[in-house]
């Protein structure tokens, strides 16, 4: 039973790689990509794979909300998102609460749902998907104008929370259980304990990265794979918003400089986007198309109200005070409100807690989700465009800090010989060409920050920084000096016509070679060559 499961998940893979090269060259959001193959695996072909256990595919889903809310705040910027944090803050939070209520009032009045479950679906689509939005904007390099790029990063990032307690809340209205006291209990605990216990264990997890020495490679970042689910379990344990909690620890840590940070972005962010994968790919897998014709109109009326009205509102409410962001600016931003995974996660969560719904509430989620991101997704690079809310001076990819300028530097050593032009020189007096900085010099024990005046000796080691250079173009190739070779006894400036040679090792030693470095057998050769 277990290889057919394998090539099944290969197949997924397989698959899901090339969906996304696919809607990438299309121009439609990747993630649509994954419900809509989640949908194919769920109800097509000869061996569907049927999944209705959705308590197991709420725990799934929790699990990997749980990296993604660590990661969306690992990776928040502070000085970036600095100017904009109370803006911010505040539409993650009373903006979620005006766009929850004010699309419960639409369930309520147009479709004349029950108030119990209108507002619930309300507090289920009230947050907006930091996954949708920058997976858009990093893939179309989209830079926008007067902070907007953080603005929405911190709003979509942290304003799940918000509709988590919500959605809690409206779960227990739902389910006759909430009282008045039980009520502003859950709101105490949620914000009290999650926000309390995340900055203590953000505290201890600095600790530990910033005095103690993890030896082993790789286990710093399981570490803080750790952290991150104790975030949110230990929280959750006392009744406090473990969603909350994971989003501040990862913004804390995000923004502290400890060694082995760069490998740990890549490995969150790898993790992050497999996890939006997966819930998106259960979302199709949950799905029945045959039920959703009639959740399809319910579902247009309620995104179209939330695209022209609830979030309009919510963010021109919270906004146009400030009297410091334009109209299109606003518009921009109401826009981009996407519907996504935590939509998806609450909506199972819903499903999985109330006793029973008198809605179609799953059904009608998966339509918002899909046509939000189908739509409102697809038309974000054209929206910014006209409403002239791109800046082409701005990196869009400076919002996050898993993009430094460090990234695209690379450090080298030069040792300054005897006869080296460098010797006796002061750096100043070098002429370094200006991608290039000498930032420190090695000098026997002694290290010595590099400044202008700084003098190289004879014996000194040079560490340079230059700009990392990438090209798909021109590769490396090992090559080995066989006995008899043409090579043998020749030097390399002889075969410059074959690329260029930048390492030999011989025996134990690593050459680096120049033009007159005499080959030998056995000479093992790294060479740069362009295709």
């Amino acid at each position: 039973m277990v290889t057919p499961f394998l090539i099944l998940i290969v197949v997924v893979i397989i698959t899901c790689i090339w969906l996304n090269h696919i809607s990438s060259r299309i121009g439609v959001p990747t993630l649509l990509a994954f419900i809509l193959l989640g949908i194919v695996y769920g109800n097509v072909g000869a061996i569907p794979v049927h999944l209705d256990n959705r308590p197991f595919a709420m725990d799934v889903c929790t699990i990997a909300l749980i990296f993604i809310m660590f990661y969306g705040g690992f990776g928040t910027r502070w000085e970036t998102v600095k100017p904009v944090l109370r803006e911010s803050v505040l539409l993650a939070s009373v903006g979620v609460l005006i766009t929850a209520f004010l699309t419960g009032l639409f369930c309520r009045i147009v479709l004349s749902w029950g108030w119990a479950e209108s507002l619930l679906l309300g507090a289920v689509v009230s947050s907006t998907d930091a996954a949708s939005v920058f997976s858009i904007l990093r893939f179309r390099k989209l830079g926008l104008k007067n902070h907007t790029a953080p603005m929405l990063e911190v709003e979509s990032g942290s304003n799940d929370p918000c509709a988590y307690m919500l959605t809690a809340i409206m779960i227990s209205v739902v389910n006759g259980t909430a009282s008045g006291g039980s009520v502003l209990w859950m709101i105490f605990s949620q914000i009290v304990f999650g926000a309390g216990i995340g900055l203590l264990i953000a505290k201890l997890a600095s600790i530990v990265l910033q005095r103690i020495k993890i030896t082993t490679e790789g286990f710093d970042t399981l570490f803080l794979f750790a952290v991150a689910i104790a975030a949110y379990a230990i929280p959750d344990v006392f009744g406090g918003n473990g969603y909350l909690s994971c989003y501040l620890v990862g913004v804390i840590l995000g923004n502290e400089e400890f060694s082995g940070k760069r490998s740990m972005v890549g490995f969150f962010d790898g993790l992050t986007g497999l996890m939006q994968v997966l819930i998106f790919f259960l979302l199709g897998l949950l799905a029945r198309p045959a039920l959703l014709h009639k959740a399809i109109l319910p579902a247009l009326a309620i995104s179209a109200f939330m695209l022209l009205v609830a979030r309009p509102v919510a963010v021109f409410s919270i906004l146009t005070p400030f009297r410091k962001y334009s109209s299109n600016q606003q518009e921009l931003i109401s826009f981009v409100g996407l519907r996504g995974a935590a939509s998806i996660v609450f909506a199972i969560m819903a499903i999985t807690g109330v006793d029973s719904l008198q809605t179609d509430l799953f059904n009608t989620v998966f339509c918002i989700v899909l046509i939000s991101i189908s739509i409102q997704g697809t038309l974000i690079p054209w929206v910014s465009r006209k409403l002239d809310m791109i800046d082409a001076n701005a990196n869009v990819m400076k919002t996050f800090n898993d993009y430094t300028e460090n990234s695209e530097m690379q450090f080298s050593q030069i040792g300054i010989g005897p006869r080296s032009a460098w010797a006796g020189k002061q750096i100043m007096e070098l002429g370094l060409p200006k991608n290039m900085l000498i930032a420190l010099v090695i000098r026997g024990q002694e290290r010595i920050i590099a400044r202008g005046d700084t003098k190289l000796c004879p014996g000194d080691k040079a560490i340079v920084v230059t700009k990392t250079y990438v090209d798909t173009d021109t590769y490396l190739m090992e090559k080995t000096i066989k006995p008899g070779s043409k090579r043998e006894g020749h030097t390399i400036g002889e075969f410059s016509d074959e690329g260029l040679v930048l390492l030999v090792r011989r025996g134990d030693k690593e050459i680096i070679p120049n033009g007159s470095t005499v080959l030998q057998a056995g000479d093992n050769l790294v060479i740069l060559k362009a295709k």
